[in-house]
């Protein structure tokens, strides 16, 4: 026996069809706000980062890395220093 055929009866209250209703109205004002905001892109002229300038970046940020874990180096050097005296000293 198929679920729905020409006898079932389909019952919407006042309450579902609200419910359709602010569905509905939230999908409309969700499609229509975002084909206003691609509108509004495509008048914004391009970004202007170049190859050139995203190569200087990472490599920027390499270097930056690298002094970052030559300071972790140092740190954990001093630190275990530290420990040395602490436990020699006991």
């Amino acid at each position: 026996m198929p679920l729905l055929d020409k006898n079932t009866k389909v019952v919407v209250t006042l309450k579902d069809f609200g419910a359709i209703a602010v569905f509905i109205g939230s999908m409309l004002t969700i499609y229509f706000t975002l084909r206003a905001d691609i509108a509004e892109a495509k008048l914004l002229p391009p970004p202007d980062i170049t190859t050139e300038k995203f190569d200087y970046q990472v490599r920027a940020t390499q270097e930056n890395l690298k002094i970052i874990q030559e300071d972790i180096k140092e740190i954990k050097d001093v630190l275990h220093k530290l420990e040395e005296r602490i436990y020699e000293s006991k």
